[in-house]
């Protein structure tokens, strides 16, 4: 098996991804919602029970160091499948909004361009953690997907602003993991290495690094956010951990999830359109009705 971008293996996990949530789909659309949230939250536990018995099965078993570092949740994705069981369950509808909005961004992405799979050296020998990357990217769609199809949650355009929130926070949680982390000596983030931001940092907490995709986030950065203020190093380029991604966070995420909230709860914005053009044509008529009752006196 040797994945590449538009070969045969990479159209065949596509395919697998994609029939397996339709075939889902099918056999949970008739289903009672009590039966489809149990089903789908069984997915998301079976989700974190394989993120943690990544010991079993090569590269991990046979490198207890790397084990070690990427059993915690290190990356957007990886704390996704962490908190979306604690999201399914509550009665949060942000965080639900959340869900949907990062599982379908973050899974699907992550199925169509599979940077993992396809950094993979020795792919033969290490199937089995390809099989779960496509398992762990597809629930984090699938399941988010579903929630909303099934109309086991509603979106609201209303409250879209509060994804790149969530989304903040989520980044704070991974970056509690990588200090926690760093303290215990799994990853090298102290000392000289802390200014390394190419290490462990797929999410771009700690900076753009070499990544070239992050270019159209640096461009909303503010000056601020990334120089550093006083010492000896003043003026000198240094991105402030997470704070350097708040206002690219709002800007870029903001749209996205507003156009994929339209497919959903377009009826909704439209009606609330229509009633703020009513509500402003009546404010028009009843100023110019205090107009002419001026002008007639």
């Amino acid at each position: 098996m040797n994945i590449q971008m538009f070969n045969f293996w990479y159209w065949f996990w596509v395919i697998i991804s994609i029939g397996s949530f339709i075939g889902l789909y099918f056999l949970l659309r008739k289903k009672s919602p009590k039966t489809q949230k149990i089903v789908l939250f069984c997915i998301l536990i079976a989700g974190v029970i394989v993120h943690f018995t990544k010991f079993l099965y090569p590269p991990y078993s046979n490198d207890i160091s790397r084990m070690l570092r990427d059993s915690w949740f290190i990356n957007i994705c990886g704390a996704n499948i962490a908190l979306f069981p604690f999201f399914f369950l509550s009665k949060n509808d942000r965080a639900k909004d959340y869900m949907f909005y990062l599982g379908l961004l973050g899974g699907l992405i992550s199925v169509i361009v599979p940077l993992e799979p396809i950094s993979k050296i020795n792919q033969s020998a290490e199937w089995i953690d390809i099989i779960r990357f496509y398992f762990h990217h597809t629930m984090l769609y699938a399941v988010p997907l579903l929630m909303v199809m099934f109309g086991l949650h509603k979106l609201s355009y209303k409250r879209v602003l509060w994804c790149p929130v969530y989304l903040l926070g989520v980044m704070l949680f991974i970056m509690l993991n990588q200090v926690l982390q760093s303290e215990l000596g799994f990853i090298p983030l102290r000392g000289n290495d802390i200014m390394n931001i190419n290490y462990k940092n797929s999410s771009l907490i700690w900076g753009p690094g070499s990544y070239s995709f992050a270019k159209i986030l640096e461009v909303l950065c503010p000056r601020i956010f990334k120089t550093i203020p006083y010492g000896e190093f003043a003026g000198q380029t240094k991105y402030w951990p997470w704070f350097w991604l708040i206002v690219p966070a709002f800007v870029y995420l903001t749209p996205i999830c507003f156009g994929l909230c339209m497919i959903f709860d377009h009826k909704n914005f439209k009606q609330d359109c229509l009633s703020f053009k009513e509500k402003r044509k009546a404010y028009i008529s009843s100023k110019k009705e205090k107009y002419k009752e001026k002008d007639e006196n």
